[in-house]
């Protein structure tokens, strides 16, 4: 099946919310939507609407040294290290200015750093954003690896969540499972989807899909 979108209205200024409905696997569940989100990460309006939205839960929480992109947020990233900075966000930065970091990934999905990023971790305060959280198995990873490097987490931020908190760490989100009332994931042993005999549609990821 081809992969066919339906653009769902919000009440968020400037942003939708691109669907589309089917029997879809990603690395670690069976999931009876894909959300795309490919525009609010790499087109540039829109990645600024979700910086504005997602900023503005982090302009008086306190310190933010460093931004932590995952799923291929740098786009939004980057905003939000903007708009933080503006609104004069506190941060320990001897430059005043905000890290937007990406870190490596090792086979077994660890992350990793090397000797030339671990400084914008260690000793920093460090803001998680994804793409989505589901599972919350890729924010678990962040969180243990900004431990490790010895960093501080100070939010965990989303386009997309389905879960409130990951490890007793509040989701800032924008879109969640309001916004699509009949949304479900499970683990793929327990699909139902399966269990009825319904084939896959795609293989989905933070860099897209895969039609089957």
């Amino acid at each position: 099946m081809a992969i066919s979108l339906v653009k769902l209205p919000t009440k968020k200024r400037g942003l939708n919310l691109r669907v589309c409905k089917g029997h879809f696997a990603t690395n670690h569940s069976h999931i009876n939507y894909y959300i795309d989100v490919t525009a609010q990460k790499f087109r540039l309006n829109e990645a600024k609407a979700v910086a504005q939205e997602l900023t503005a839960e982090y302009k008086y929480r306190g310190a933010v040294d460093t931004i932590l992109c995952l799923d291929g947020t740098e786009v939004i990233g980057a905003c939000m290290a903007s708009d933080l900075v503006k609104s004069g966000v506190f941060t320990s930065n001897e430059h005043g200015s905000l890290y937007v970091v990406t870190p490596e990934h090792t086979t077994g999905s660890q992350l990793i750093f090397r000797e030339n990023t671990m400084p914008m971790i260690a000793g920093k305060h460090v803001l998680v954003l994804l793409a989505s959280v589901s599972t919350g198995y890729t924010a678990e990873a962040a969180l243990q690896a900004i431990r490790y490097y010895g960093g501080k987490t100070v939010g965990i931020a989303a386009i997309f969540a389905t879960v409130k908190e990951v490890d007793g760490m509040p989701v800032t989100h924008i879109f969640d499972t309001s916004d699509l009332s009949d949304y479900s994931s499970w683990e793929p042993r327990n699909c139902p989807l399966c269990q009825q005999g319904k084939k896959l549609d795609a293989l989905v990821n933070s860099y897209g899909y895969s039609n089957l």
